[in-house]
């Protein structure tokens, strides 16, 4: 996998950044497009539902379910 790529995004009013590799984040996007979902938006619901599991975490196992459920192309 490549190195990791860092976006920053305003969650509960707070600014954070996440640091993912390129290829969970092209995921991310595919899932917020199929969505009708901003990536903010996204990010904001992933944070929502994630529980004590870290912000990092939480985006990559919904890009490995999403993958998992609806294939790589999907």
């Amino acid at each position: 996998m490549s190195s990791l790529s860092k976006r920053s995004v305003a969650l509960a009013g707070h600014a954070t950044s996440v640091a993912l590799e390129p290829e969970f984040w092209a995921v991310l996007d595919r899932i917020a497009t199929t969505r009708d979902l901003s990536k903010a938006q996204l990010m904001a619901e992933i944070d929502a539902n994630r529980g004590r599991r870290p912000l990092a975490s939480a985006c990559r196992l919904l890009a490995l379910d999403w993958v998992a459920d609806h294939g790589r192309q999907a």
